[in-house]
């Protein structure tokens, strides 16, 4: 089936109430193993048919497709999907007390107990209205980014239409541009501010309500950490910070020789060339056409797949009236079908965007046939290794989208890597502040906001810049609003896939056979024991991140030295 082909129906939530009573009662009285089997897979046809429908609704939505009538699904789904994740916790607590549980975890593995296990720590019947609650919050925050614009330059710009200036290469018209779109937050700052403090309160009280001191142990529990904790990942930020931001700091120096200026302002910060960046060849048409030889060439796995894409029609990639902003990958468990969205604007972040969402889509492609809905979707540590290494694992091909520029693409694409990882640890330890003290001010956020970005990113100049030298710049980032604790899993990924690269220059065939067993276990393995199966250095292991540090500012400056 295409895409177009795809039903949606809404799924009554009160008939999936009463059939997963009726299925969790015969699991209870079952008298063999064989028999829960059966009623597990019972069980999965009903969670694969409810996500799939929650997930037609918002994909259409986003399309633009029959938007009022999909945005009322979408507030259905929204009502119903907390009680839906109540069902899914009854079901988890019997099958981790199944007098057959030896048997089902040699047949399913130790994975999915476990995360059974974190899904018990997060939800329960007395948070339901709060999680309700909170799906509200998300779309009114989506609703709003939506729906905010700004004249520039002769056209009426949403926040996210500014970055085709801000890449510019006129110095004074990416500062103009950064200033307009700063004026959109500007003007939008008190919304914001309420918004996210709302969120706050909330997850406060629903982690009050399931005995913890606050949301931070709830929100690990909520994104699947298994087989680390926060002191793990204060230990990561603190290579981070030992490895990454001194090498950052020296590059912005290399940055700011190279365009010609005294000390880089944070207009500059995006563009890396005196002559531009690199540029995208060709519309998105050709940027498909490429990506079909690409992945013919790469692999027979990577062939047959992205023809499954195109033949399918899996994915939507135009800018066009109607469509929301956004890029991201989904799994639509009913078809065994991944889809790639995303919003093209003839820059280079069309190929970085979806190249990246298309190593989540081949890992869905891979794991569509796993009888285990937890396998087919890994938790995000997971999942963003495979899409961050799908970045890193097809530089042999950036001529064919790049040409003369394909140098240039890859200097970009590392030094924004390393870039990205300090501001990462910035956001993940900015979110720990913010649930540790739920009740702390605007002016305090931002305070201590501002306090980590000179940690983390001690050469940023915002120069006349009010609203972002007072520290508002995170409001920026959307993840911080929705996604608690998410932000940093992203940090996990971009060293896993510098990993991966730094092995790619000795050995392309054996770093590709160990990017595919990571990609065929799916979400059977917890996040440590996938980087094993890569056969990658843990980022918790004490020297991991320096050893690739080097191993990168060898290479850029070599990049450096050809690009003269």
């Amino acid at each position: 089936m295409k895409y177009a082909d795809f039903k949606y129906e809404r799924i009554e939530i009160k008939e999936v109430q009463k059939d997963f009573k009726e299925l969790i009662n015969q699991f209870l009285d079952a008298d063999s193993f064989q028999k829960q089997c059966s009623i597990i897979d019972n069980i999965n046809k009903i969670r694969d048919e409810f996500i799939s429908m929650h997930i037609l609704s918002e994909l259409r939505k986003c399309l633009g497709v029959d938007k009022e009538l999909y945005r009322k699904e979408c507030d259905y789904y929204n009502e119903a999907e907390p009680i839906f994740d109540g069902l899914v916790c009854d079901y988890y607590k019997v099958l981790n007390n199944s007098k057959f549980k030896e048997e089902l975890v040699e047949k399913f593995g130790e994975q999915l107990f476990k995360l059974a296990e974190m899904k018990e720590k997060c939800v329960s019947d007395n948070i339901v209205v709060d999680l309700q609650h909170e799906k509200k919050l998300v779309t009114e925050y989506v609703d709003l980014f939506d729906s905010v614009t700004r004249e520039f330059e002769g056209e009426e710009l949403g926040i996210w239409d500014f970055s085709t200036h801000i890449n510019s290469n006129d110095r004074n018209m990416r500062k103009h541009a950064y200033e307009n779109e700063t004026e959109l937050f500007k003007e939008h700052e008190e919304k914001m501010h309420d918004l996210f403090d709302r969120f706050v309160k909330t997850r406060h009280e629903m982690a009050l309500k399931m005995g913890y001191e606050n949301f931070v142990e709830m929100g690990y529990a909520r994104m699947n950490r298994i087989g680390y904790d926060k002191d793990m990942i204060a230990k990561f930020r603190k290579q981070i910070q030992e490895y990454i931001v001194p090498l950052n700091s020296e590059l912005a120096k290399r940055q700011s020789k190279r365009l010609g200026v005294d000390k880089l302002k944070y207009y500059d910060e995006p563009v890396h060339f005196l002559n531009g960046n690199a540029e995208l060849k060709g519309d998105p048409k050709e940027m498909i056409d490429k990506t079909l030889k690409m992945y013919r060439e790469l692999s027979n796995d990577t062939n047959e797949f992205f023809k499954h894409m195109v033949d399918k029609n899996l994915f939507d990639v135009e800018k066009r009236e109607g469509k929301e902003e956004g890029g991201f990958c989904t799994f639509i468990p009913k078809y065994k079908a991944p889809f790639i969205y995303s919003v093209c604007r003839g820059t280079i972040d069309d190929f970085v965007v979806f190249t990246h969402e298309a190593g989540h889509a081949f890992q869905f492609y891979l794991c569509k046939d796993y009888d285990i809905p937890e396998y087919c979707v890994p938790p995000e540590d997971v999942c963003e290794i495979h899409s961050k290494a799908m970045e890193f694992l097809t530089e042999p091909w950036l001529e064919d989208f790049f040409g003369d520029d394909a140098d240039k693409y890859m200097y970009s694409l590392m030094s924004t890597g390393l870039s990205k990882l300090a501001y990462i640890a910035a956001i993940d330890e900015f979110q720990h502040f913010v649930y540790e003290k739920p009740f702390a001010t605007y002016e305090e956020r931002n305070s201590h906001w501002r306090e980590l970005e000179k940690k983390y990113i001690p050469h940023r100049d915002y120069e006349e810049n009010d609203f972002l030298e007072k520290g508002s710049y995170w409001l920026r980032q959307s993840h911080v609003f929705w996604g608690p604790f998410y932000y940093i899993d992203y940090g996990l990924a971009q060293i896993t896939a510098f990993n991966f690269w730094h092995k790619a220059q000795e050995d392309r065939e054996k770093v590709w056979e160990d990017y595919m067993n990571v990609c065929r276990v799916g979400g059977s393995k917890p996040f440590v024991d996938v980087v094993k199966l890569g056969n990658l250095k843990s980022p918790f292991e004490d020297g991991s991140i320096e050893e690739i540090a080097n191993s990168i500012k060898e290479y850029i400056c070599e990049l450096e030295d050809r690009l003269k």
